[in-house]
């Protein structure tokens, strides 16, 4: 058997890989070095000023031994540096006359109340004059009319020629409605209804233009242009020149169906408004003619009318349309004001009757809240001037409780915190008129009482209790009243209701028996304060909410019927009323001196029972 062979080593293999590892040696080394150089410009670049260039030293050749690569830690980016970009010029504001159509505009608007101007002097100062006659006048402010129209026309279909074309039409419709005027007032050559036939027809057409060019101008103009020189074709504000100016209330509302342009309604609305009012103060001023008062009515009934439709017309298309809510208001002012030149009795049915069609406008949940504001205010200011005008200064706190309690009743019901204020409103109105009908003079003095206080003031205290105890209640179920305001709101209500009590049972002793009545009356008062005390002071120790409130209150009562009963009972009842309200009151505190005495003592025995059962456990 023969041993194994060994292994021999190849001496050139050896010799090349110690070549090969040295080589790679020297190539780490150069790469190690290059990166140092990186960094070194890396860091040079970072810096904001600018150092010299490092030395590098030469590669080596070769290396004696191998040298590891040393380890570079990864560098953040240098910043970027924030360079300065010039911001771009702001172009300097044009100037308001060198803008586009403005000069041009206001040429335009110039030239047309020149022009308006003009046909007036042609159609009035003339014929004062005695310049050309009447027919020639006529003829020529609608021949001058006709061919402004004709030329704004032709106009308006050139290039650049919309400002000049809507200026002159608008000036021809305005002076041929101007010429019609004249025809029936000054020369009275048509009868009035024929007049105002004629003139819906051109101003119609002159919106049906402005219709067809969407040029809400056009209509202004003309529309404007009349309001301001009518008056002085008809020489002031009269029955007719109001006619006319409904007549143009009328005739540019259908454009608006089609174009929403608040301003033409604008447009349309102030000018007849403020001619009634100028008729109406200028009758209630001077001698008021009974045929011209109606005809001022007849006129503002047309033109509250026509602007409560058409405003619930705009806002049934257009929920946002404010301008219609506040011009139907707008209308309503002759109406509300009208009432001057009649009578009590015919002026309270005419702002009653108004009143309920406009609170029947405002309870249409399908109009917007706007437009139903506005109808409720309206519908109160024209109840507010009925119950004045329908009663005397007695019986006016009676009417105005009656409309509170009623609009608090329905806020419960409809759930309308707007409905609850309102009546609020009303009672705090109502309040101050009782106060000053049952004043407390009258209610200390037996001959001032005797002169003042009556039925009347007995039915208005006792609506004066129920809209108390309603308004509370209301506000109760509308959560109306936040939880620290609790105790405020029952004490400024129980104030209230105390004072008209009061006053509503002096009241009532003295309409039956008079001066000895006002003594019996006062007794009564006083058994009733401390009736109305031990109530609450009873309703303490069942309550379990607000307890402290009610027992506040009722200690607060008691307190004032004793302050009455030694400071004025005792000095002004005398006899037999001064026992009845001593004893009376005196039992009355006794019921609740025992009650609340039995009612700790049972509280006692349930806590000392309680206790007994949890030491026996």
């Amino acid at each position: 058997m023969t041993s194994p062979r060994p292994h021999i080593v190849d001496p050139q293999l050896v010799a090349r890989l110690s070549d090969e590892f040295t080589a790679l040696g020297r190539q780490l080394g150069s790469v190690g070095q290059d990166l140092a150089a990186l960094r070194t410009q890396l860091d040079a670049a970072a810096r904001p000023q600018y150092a010299p260039p490092q030395y590098v030293p030469p590669r080596p050749q070769q290396m004696p031994r191998y040298t590891p690569p040393q380890y570079i830690p990864p560098q953040r980016p240098p910043a970027p540096q924030q360079t300065w970009t010039p911001q771009p010029r702001v172009a300097p504001r044009t100037p308001w006359w060198q803008r586009d159509g403005v000069i041009s505009r206001l040429l335009a608007v110039a030239g047309a109340g020149v022009t308006l101007i003009g046909v007036v002097l042609l159609l009035v100062l003339a014929a004062q004059a005695g310049f050309f006659g009447p027919v020639a006048r006529v003829a020529a402010g609608g021949a001058l009319s006709a061919g402004l129209v004709v030329v704004g026309v032709y106009v308006f279909g050139r290039a650049g020629g919309r400002v000049g074309g809507i200026a002159l039409v608008a000036t021809g419709i305005a002076g041929a409605y101007l010429d019609v005027v004249a025809m029936t007032t000054v020369y009275e050559w048509v009868a009035a209804p024929l007049g105002l036939l004629i003139a819906l027809v051109v101003c119609g057409g002159g919106i049906a233009i402005a219709a067809k060019w969407q040029a809400q101008t056009l209509a202004l103009l003309t529309v404007s242009g009349v309001a301001l020189l009518a008056p002085f074709v008809t020489g002031g504000i009269t029955l007719t020149l109001i006619g006319f100016l409904i007549v143009m209330q009328i005739s540019c509302y259908p454009v608006q169906l089609l174009r929403p342009w608040p301003f033409l309604h604008i447009a349309r609305t102030v000018p007849v408004v403020f001619a009634l009012l100028v008729a109406i103060a200028a009758q209630v001023v001077g001698d008021s003619d009974r045929n011209y008062s109606y005809w001022l009515l007849a006129s503002s009934v047309v033109v509250a009318a026509f602007g409560l439709s058409t405003a619930i017309s705009a806002v049934w298309r257009t929920a946002t349309d404010y301008t219609a809510s506040a011009m139907f208001g707008a209308a309503a002012v002759p109406l509300l004001l009208i009432t001057a030149l009649f009578e009590r009795a015919p002026g309270a049915i005419i702002e009653g009757s108004f009143a309920a069609v406009l609170l029947v406008v405002a309870v249409l949940r399908m109009l917007p809240a706007h437009t139903r504001i506005a109808a409720v205010g309206v519908s109160v200011l024209a109840l507010l001037q009925a119950c004045v005008l329908a009663t005397e200064v007695q019986t006016l706190p009676i009417a105005l409780l009656v409309v509170a309690i009623g609009f608090v009743a329905v806020s419960g019901q409809v759930r309308s915190k707007f409905a609850y204020f309102l009546g609020l409103g009303f009672a705090v109105v109502g309040g101050l008129a009782y106060l000053g009908v049952a004043s407390p003079e009258a209610l200390s003095s037996p001959a001032r009482a005797v002169d003042d206080l009556g039925s009347a003031v007995v039915i208005a205290g006792l609506l004066g209790i129920a809209t108390v105890v309603l308004l509370g209640w209301q506000a109760n179920r509308l959560a109306l009243v936040a939880r620290g305001s609790v105790e405020t709101f029952v004490v400024l209500g129980g104030l209230c209701g105390l004072y008209a009590m009061t006053a509503a049972t002096v009241a009532a002793g003295v309409a039956i028996g008079g001066t000895d009545g006002f003594t019996a009356g006062h007794c009564v008062s006083t058994i009733a304060w401390m009736v109305a005390a031990t109530v609450l002071l009873l309703r303490g120790l069942k309550a379990r909410t607000n307890v402290q409130v009610i027992l506040v209150a009722g200690l607060s009562l008691t307190g004032a019927a004793l302050a009455k009963l030694f400071l004025f009972d005792l000095a002004t009842l005398d006899g037999l009323l001064r026992v009845a309200a001593f004893i009376a009151v005196g039992l009355l505190l006794l019921v609740a001196g025992t009650m609340y005495a039995k009612a700790f003592a049972e509280r006692e025995q349930q806590a000392s029972a309680g206790s007994l059962a949890s030491a026996g456990r």
